[in-house]
């Protein structure tokens, strides 16, 4: 039974494989193999975009996990990103966020990161797969361990802390931004930073309600950003997807820089 894709397990939130008794195997699963390979109980930090659905599955993946001894630490609502920092830094075994990326709000998924902060690789995967299937052959409905999801402190605030202290020289004073969080995981974390770091900032889309993710915004729909930069007079403009994990910019005259072109400027200035 193959679950695993280029990002981590995903389907329709309440469907196979996002349905309550397949995410309690996969819970109890990797608490399992992770278990069974240290020697020990694990240490998990989990983390969820926005979605309606994210902190049920959060909740029903940390429960399952605790059976075999594991200890999970929600850090929220926070960036993909973030938890794989959280993971590397932390002391964690693994890091899991409850995330579909750009995809509808009704879906959702299930990506697990390595102690160094990377994607599982396949014989990891393989492994849980079967682990995942022995178990759905006798599934388990409801699981007897604390209802309520143990909190990660000041998970956002280490991972702010995180971004600002690898640029400790950096002022952004003086320069007007405009933020498009797609209604995700960058809602607050993102005008935060750029406030921290003295711009002058205009938010778009950062008022998520579990449903209105992507909805005419995010780096799919840039048309509200490029008419938010061109209106407002800013000197950049930055779109997230639901997670985060990626960016789309606009210049000031409201121009599209697409990711090749960010490459080339990154690289360039990294000479």
């Amino acid at each position: 039974m193959k679950l695993f894709g280029t990002d981590g397990i995903r389907g329709r939130a309440g469907e196979f494989p996002l349905d309550d008794a397949t995410i309690l195997a996969i819970g109890q699963a990797v608490g399992e193999h992770l278990r069974d390979r240290l020697g020990r109980g694990a240490r998990i930090v989990t983390g969820r975009d926005t979605r309606e659905s994210g902190e049920h599955i959060e909740l029903l993946f940390s429960r399952a996990a605790a059976v075999s001894g594991a200890e999970c630490l929600s850090a929220g609502v926070i960036t993909t990103p973030g938890v794989a920092f959280l993971s590397s830094e932390g002391g964690f075994d693994v890091g899991v966020v409850i995330s579909a990326s750009h995809n509808p709000y009704e879906d959702n998924g299930i990506k697990l990161f390595t102690p160094s902060g990377k994607k599982l690789n396949e014989q990891d995967e393989r492994e849980l797969e079967a682990r995942i299937s022995e178990l759905r052959k006798e599934p388990v409905t409801s699981i007897e361990v604390p209802a309520e999801l143990k909190q990660y402190p000041d998970a956002t605030a280490k991972y702010l802390d995180h971004l600002t202290s690898n640029l400790p020289e950096l002022r952004l004073d003086g320069l007007r931004v405009a933020l498009d969080c797609a209604n995700g995981a960058a809602s607050h974390l993102a005008p935060e930073l750029f406030r921290g770091l003295g711009a002058e900032v205009r938010t778009l889309a950062c008022e998520p309600d579990g449903r209105n993710i992507n909805r005419n915004c995010g780096s799919l729909h840039l048309e509200g950003l490029q008419a938010a930069v061109s209106e407002s007079g800013a000197d950049i403009g930055i779109s997230f997807d639901v997670d985060a994990d990626r960016c789309l910019f606009v210049d000031a005259s409201g121009n599209v820089v697409d990711g090749d072109a960010t490459l080339w400027i990154l690289a360039n200035e990294m000479q």
